[in-house]
């Protein structure tokens, strides 16, 4: 059977909620982890799209340790710049579409307004800068089939997140500190993986136009709102969040202070943009509450003060 869809970075989380998208209408797909493929390899990457017989790729995969990429550039470019070229590469000799994940720092952050798909990309750190790289990579190789999703403040119920901290912290501290400097998107991975599906199949059926894509959430707010808006959807005081600025955050890669981006290309495509944030928020909470380790709803431990970002 032809695989239609191949999945890099399939045990991420976006690429379980792409997959997880996928079956539910039953479409083939073949998902690979960092174990499976070693897209850093050019080789490796052509074989397995050629193997495979991939109409559509999409790359989840990447170097997302944004601090480490300082003093690992390289390391980080190798992922995210070179691996979604050899994709695109492999791809335009399959006559594959490929849908690229970035991210909004490609921008300077230094915005006042939503970034159009279109504004000029600055980025102040090494993972953005190697970010830039893979979207210039699949935009030259695949001017007419590739495509660049950027997304940015990602949550879900397969991994890590701002939003499962937060849920974790409400049990364990009376008061939290978290930036209020900081705006952006807060955004579903299994919103974003249902608009990473109806691209490619818009893709497929020559109905959208290749280019970039912005994959966020509407509406804005900063990390403080989005803690608060955990703590109430918790039962919890939301007075508890307490504000502060990224001065007390000091980290090695430059965080954006602005990450709000514009979804004006969607409608050319067919594809409304995602829902406002705080919606996306309330239905995806059964679901982290679930997967968050040791929390369940009404549950209170001891406290003590502290912070996050």
């Amino acid at each position: 059977m032809t695989t239609t869809w191949l999945i890099t970075g399939a045990t991420g989380m976006l690429g379980q909620d792409v997959l997880a998208r996928l079956g539910q209408d039953d479409e083939p797909a073949l998902g690979l982890c960092r174990g499976d493929l070693d897209l850093t390899d050019a080789d490796s990457v052509h074989a397995a799209v050629d193997a495979h017989r991939s109409r559509i790729v999409v790359n989840c995969a990447a170097w997302t340790a944004v601090d480490d990429a300082e003093t690992h550039e390289a390391d980080a470019l190798r992922v995210n710049g070179d691996a979604p070229r050899h994709l695109a590469e492999a791809c335009a000799k399959a006559g594959a579409v490929l849908i690229q994940v970035s991210t909004d720092y490609v921008f300077d952050g230094a915005g006042t307004s939503p970034y159009p798909e279109d504004a000029a990309t600055a980025p102040r750190s090494a993972y953005g800068r190697t970010k830039l790289a893979g979207e210039q990579a699949v935009s030259a190789t695949l001017p007419d089939t590739g495509y660049v999703v950027r997304t940015a403040w990602l949550y879900g119920a397969g991994g890590g997140n701002f939003v499962r901290t937060m849920i974790g912290l409400e049990s364990a501290r009376d008061t939290v500190d978290v930036v209020d400097d900081q705006r952006g998107q807060p955004t579903w991975t299994v919103d974003l993986a249902d608009r990473l599906v109806r691209l490619g199949r818009a893709a497929l059926a020559g109905t959208a136009p290749p280019g970039v894509y912005h994959g966020t959430s509407g509406g804005e707010t900063t990390w403080f709102g989005l803690a608060r808006e955990v703590f109430r959807l918790l039962g919890a005081d939301p007075a508890r969040v307490r504000p502060t600025t990224s001065n007390a955050f000091v980290r090695p890669a430059p965080r954006p202070a602005y990450s709000v981006l514009g979804h004006d290309r969607w409608p050319h495509a067919g594809i409304e943009p995602i829902r406002p944030w705080r919606e996306a928020l309330q239905a995806a909470f059964p679901a982290l509450l679930d997967e968050t380790p040791g929390q369940e709803p009404g549950e209170k431990k001891d406290k003590k003060k502290g912070s996050a970002q």
